[in-house]
């Protein structure tokens, strides 16, 4: 006996991290500076994800600011990749070749989850790669992206929702959104009913339409969270909020994606969720230099249209 506890103490004299050599890797992509400050924080909010599951046992989170990674080798053998940035025509998985970057890992099973903006290619390049990975989309001309408080008052059995209790939030929740056909391998995981004042703008790109003042009118419940599996057992999410950074300082927003985070990178998520506390001074950490202040309060409410 006394032989083998030698043996194994040399072991991990020479191999440190022979313990951690399983952790899965989960990489995390935030894009460039956006918007006005506190708003679109991708690179403070990747990082304030990467101190909330900095103990978590059995995964390493990177976190690659200001864009796609200037070495794409870093993607190789990861779990789950995590996208948080502007979107459209400027959105980092349509530049160069990352959309072939992207379809080899989906091949081999690898997670991926789109954060806000990031929920939004564009209708002719990564839609169907969109609908493909995560299971949803923004659409331009069908979706909306109004500023209002969502009521959550349920919320599904999933491994995502543990330890979540219903909430009520402001923020950029985008809905109408295009999902596959049949919502085939789709779970909503966060859904609410948008009142009348989110349709005060007019028709436009993605301000409204027809289509979803009709939905609206009806009172028909949105989702703006939800998770997706693909046939070859890769996982995939969307979550539409984000646009306020100020918000990540509620448990709750803050529990359901780190609790998705996890589960696209076929983590066990915690019976209670994910544990973290941030403080004040954590959401003023590593904001973009933008100007003006980074203290954002809540968006005001919209004019009221009679």
């Amino acid at each position: 006996m006394r032989t083998i506890a030698f043996l194994l103490l040399s072991l991990f004299a020479i191999f440190p991290d022979v313990s951690r050599a399983e952790a899965k890797r989960i990489v995390m992509i935030a894009g460039q500076p956006s918007h006005g400050p506190g708003e679109h924080e991708h690179r403070a909010g990747l990082l304030l994800f990467q101190k909330c599951l900095a103990d978590f046992p059995g995964i390493k989170v990177e976190v690659y600011t200001n864009g796609w990674p200037t070495n794409s080798a870093v993607l190789n053998g990861a779990a789950a990749v995590v996208i948080y940035s502007d979107g459209g025509g400027g959105h980092p998985a349509l530049q160069a070749d990352h959309l072939q970057q992207l379809s080899a890992l989906s091949q081999n099973g690898v997670g991926l989850a789109c954060l806000h903006y990031a929920c939004e290619p564009t209708i002719e390049k990564g839609q169907r790669e969109f609908l493909d990975w995560i299971g949803g989309c923004f659409e331009i001309n069908r979706s909306v992206n109004p500023h209002w408080d969502a009521d959550f008052k349920t919320l599904p059995l999933h491994p995502i929702t543990r330890g979540v209790t219903p909430f009520k939030l402001r923020d950029e929740w985008y809905f109408n959104m295009r999902f596959r056909e049949g919502m085939k391998g789709v779970t909503p995981i966060l859904a609410a009913v948008p009142d009348a004042d989110t349709m005060y703008r007019a028709d436009g790109p993605h301000e409204g339409n027809p289509g979803v003042r009709a939905a609206v009118a009806r009172g028909e419940a949105q989702t703006v969270m939800w998770a997706s599996e693909r046939g070859e057992g890769g996982r995939g999410f969307g979550f539409t909020g984000g646009h306020f950074h100020h918000n990540w300082g509620d448990d709750n927003f803050r529990k359901i994606v780190l609790n998705a985070i996890l589960w696209v990178a076929k983590v066990e998520v915690p019976t209670n969720g994910v544990q973290s506390t941030v403080t004040a001074a954590d959401l003023e950490a590593n904001l973009d230099s933008k100007g003006g202040t980074h203290r954002v309060k809540a968006a005001a409410a919209p004019p009221v249209v009679k």
